[in-house]
């Protein structure tokens, strides 16, 4: 592997200044409510070795390992850093917790800080578009091996945008919302509309805020002092509305965990890409693949749970590596 400076790691913009009380989530993480479960924070891996660049000779080897050969690829958060969406794990990542599905049920005051910092955040979320990653991928499946699924763990909805297909959505979507009482399915652009008629002040600070804004995961952006935010009950049976992705302490829609092993069945290879694998929810596809004697290569920026399971490791950026396999199997210039 060729080593690769590491880049500069800049301060994450405040995009809590109006809140006076709030302080950068790195150094004081969003309290829960008493009683409350909480993930506990993530950020970049203590000691992992971050910014190494595979050889063309280890790249070459993956592009032979998967052409021609059916593949099923499976993406983390690192497929769409490019797109101005933060991970969770990454170099840059800025430690937090995540809301469980227990305490997002459980506590009024934790719904209420998760609906304002989404309001927020979906400002940021709209604005991003597809990254050269999600681009190279949608072109290489045709051209050097045929994808039988992009099974994805992010909820963006970047790699349909993109042209893969089929993508299964295995967390979700972000801009779906669900009723946890009647299941029924809303759109999130006229649950944000309603938001913000409730909170007329968050409203008429959203262009700052959204500007000031460091994107989290997600979408999920860290605010503070949201006891008084208001947030709209289900408009069909008065339940709790929540957005239709998969809450940590939260198990994927059996339905769609099927159609992922499906789309592993029918694949000769595992291509993970930009995922370190530390929920299980992607790991056993990898524990899976192994198991069954598929062929797994995995690529990414910094350590996975799955690298002992892995025929292959790769090292680099995606936009590198999926760039440097399109140039050899003669993808157009533009896609790459």
């Amino acid at each position: 592997m060729i080593p690769e400076d590491p880049a500069p790691v800049g301060p994450a913009a405040d995009f809590v200044r109006w809140f006076s009380t709030a302080a950068p989530p790195a150094t004081r993480p969003s309290p829960a409510p008493r009683g409350a479960p909480r993930v506990p924070a993530w950020g970049p891996l203590d000691g992992a070795a971050y910014g190494a660049r595979s050889s063309v000779a280890e790249l070459d080897a993956g592009l032979a390992l998967l052409a021609g050969r059916p593949v099923a690829v499976l993406t983390g958060a690192g497929m769409s850093t490019g797109s101005g969406l933060p991970d969770y794990r990454g170099r840059n990542a800025v430690p937090r917790s995540p809301m469980t599905l227990q305490e997002f049920r459980a506590h009024d005051l934790s719904r209420r800080r998760y609906w304002a910092r989404s309001t927020v955040g979906w400002e940021q979320f709209l604005r991003a578009r597809p990254g050269a990653a999600h681009r190279l991928l949608a072109a290489l499946g045709p051209a050097a091996f045929p994808v039988t699924a992009v099974i994805t763990q992010n909820v963006d909805g970047l790699h349909a945008a993109a042209g893969s297909d089929p993508v299964i959505d295995l967390h979700g979507r972000l801009d779906r919302v669900r009723c946890l009482h009647c299941g029924a399915l809303s759109a999130r652009a006229a649950l944000h509309a309603r938001l913000l008629a409730l909170n007329p002040e968050l409203a008429a600070r959203l262009p700052q805020l959204a500007a000031d804004a460091a994107q989290a995961p997600d979408g999920d952006a860290e605010v503070d002092r949201t006891s008084s935010f208001r947030y709209p009950p289900c408009p069909l049976c008065g339940g709790i509305l929540k957005p239709d992705v998969v809450f940590f302490g939260e198990s994927a829609r059996p339905e769609t965990v099927g159609a992922a092993f499906a789309a592993l069945a029918a694949a000769e290879v595992l291509l993970v890409l930009g995922s370190s694998l530390t929920v299980q929810s992607g790991l056993r596809f990898v524990r899976a693949a192994r198991r069954d004697g598929r062929d797994v290569v995995i690529v990414n920026d910094g350590p996975t749970r799955g690298d002992a399971e892995a025929t292959l490791r790769l090292h680099g950026r995606l936009e590198e590596v999926l760039g440097h396999w399109a140039e050899r199997v003669g993808v157009a210039a533009d896609a790459r």
